[in-house]
This record gives structure tokens, sequence and C-alpha cells, in this order.
């Protein structure tokens, strides 16, 4: 009988041991870029970029290791007849500093930022870029943790190191929602989006040279699938410039 208690207390510290590894991850040695796409249900030129960002895994060969992307949507389409249940204000606010660190004076849709770099070629593919940001040495290191999922809220640890200030970003993303438009430029449409922020938290700050650790939870929708949802994070210096950025799926214990 004690033969079989420690076996059982060893396959549950096991068990528990396995959890933690897979509800955690470090960033690599190299810079991972973020793809940010800035589109919207009203706009009847984003469906192709959204499928671009959907199939762009499979069309470069690329992982989440080399590139990972997040979909924003606006909400300066919504008057136009048709509201994006996807669109954010803050979405839309952070479009916009980053047009304004660009130096430019107009934001649009759909429009692509590259580790915070306008690209407009986007449509030409986009694998060499991505690739010559992977062969830059990152310059801040990043770490997610997953904690528990309860009453409607994530719970996570960020971990970040940077070699200059900046501030560390994160969001819950989402895969395969599905979209029968309405009305708008769009309308009779069926749109389906991938990599879709469905909540956005406030940045935490990071000082050149200091390791920061900080405890961080996210609102999930009620309607949201878990086993279609990710954490990411970022750190971003103060031109605008991407310094590193991890993605983490939900760990299946959390995905019931």
């Amino acid at each position: 009988m004690k033969a079989l208690i420690l076996l059982s207390l060893f396959a549950y510290a096991t068990s528990n041991a396995q959890a933690a590894e897979i509800c955690s991850k470090s960033s690599p040695a190299h810079t991972v870029a973020l793809l940010e796409l800035y589109t919207s249900e009203g706009c009847d030129s984003c469906p192709p970029a959204d499928k671009t960002i959907s199939r762009l895994y499979q069309s470069t060969g690329l992982n989440s290791e080399q590139v990972i992307p997040v979909s924003l949507h606006v909400d300066y389409w919504d008057y136009l007849g048709w509201k994006d249940v996807f669109a954010k204000k803050t979405y839309t606010d952070r479009q916009r500093t980053l047009a304004d660190l660009a130096n430019s004076r107009t934001v649009y849709t759909p429009e692509i930022f590259i580790a915070g770099k306008e690209l407009r070629s986007w449509r030409n593919g986009m694998a060499d870029d991505i690739r010559r940001i992977n062969q830059q040495a990152a310059t801040a290191s990043l770490r997610l943790g997953i904690e528990k999922l309860a009453d409607n809220r994530l719970f996570f640890t960020l971990q970040g190191n940077s070699r200059q200030d900046a501030k560390l970003h994160f969001a819950l993303l989402e895969q395969g929602l599905v979209s029968k438009i309405q009305a708008g430029e769009n309308r009779g449409a069926t749109l389906q989006h991938d990599f879709v922020a469905r909540e956005w938290g406030d940045a935490y700050p990071l000082s050149a040279g200091k390791a920061a650790s900080f405890a961080a939870q996210l609102s999930v929708p009620a309607n949201a699938k878990r086993k279609s949802l990710s954490v990411l994070a970022f750190a971003q210096d103060k031109q605008g410039n991407i310094l590193q950025a991890l993605s983490l799926p939900l760990c299946d214990a959390l995905q019931q």
C-alpha cells in the first residue's frame, strides 16, 4: 500500500511538472517578428489581408518562433452601416500611435506593421522581411506562465528583461472566428478571422537592464472558445521598435 501511495504521489508530481512546463514559455535568443494587421469587417479590401494572416504559417513555412501575427480590428469603419464586433478604440489608438512614430498623417485598412514598422509591400510576400528580423539577436527576453482561468478571467505571470527602457504589452488572441456580415461594404459575405485581439492589457514598464516580473490578468469573452485562445506578449521601445515577442496557447487543462 505504501508503495502504491508513493507511486501515486510521484505520478501526481510528474503530471503537475508537465503541466507547468506546457503552461509556460520563454522567448528565443533571436528576435521574433510581431506582425500587426489593422483591419475591419466594414472594409471591402480587408478580407484578402485577413486571409493572408490566417494562412501565414502555411504559405511561408514559418512558425511562432519566427513570427507572431495579431489582427487588430479598428472602429473607424463602424459608422458606415456595420459595427465590427471585434473592433475596439484601443486598437485604433495603437494604429495612430504607430503612424505618428513613422511621421505618417494617415491610417488606413488593411495596414500591416512588422516589428513596429509599416510594410506597404506585404502583398508581394513577407517571409524575407520576417527572416531578416529573425537574424537579429533579441535585445529583450520574455517569459509567460499561465496559471489559471477562473470567473472568465485568465491569470498569468509576465517576466521581462530589456537592454533599454521599454513597455511590456500583452493581449488575448483567438483563432477561428466567423462573422456573417449583414450590412456595409461586405454585406452578404461570411468572413473568417484568426489571431484576433479580443482583449488588450495595460502595458507594464521595463527599465533598462532590470529584470521585472508581473502578475497579470485578462478578461475572457463569454463566447470565446478556450481551445482557440492564446496569450501574446511583446516588448516595445519608445521609438516603436518591437524588441521581442512571445505567444503561448492555453494549456490543455484550461481548455475544458
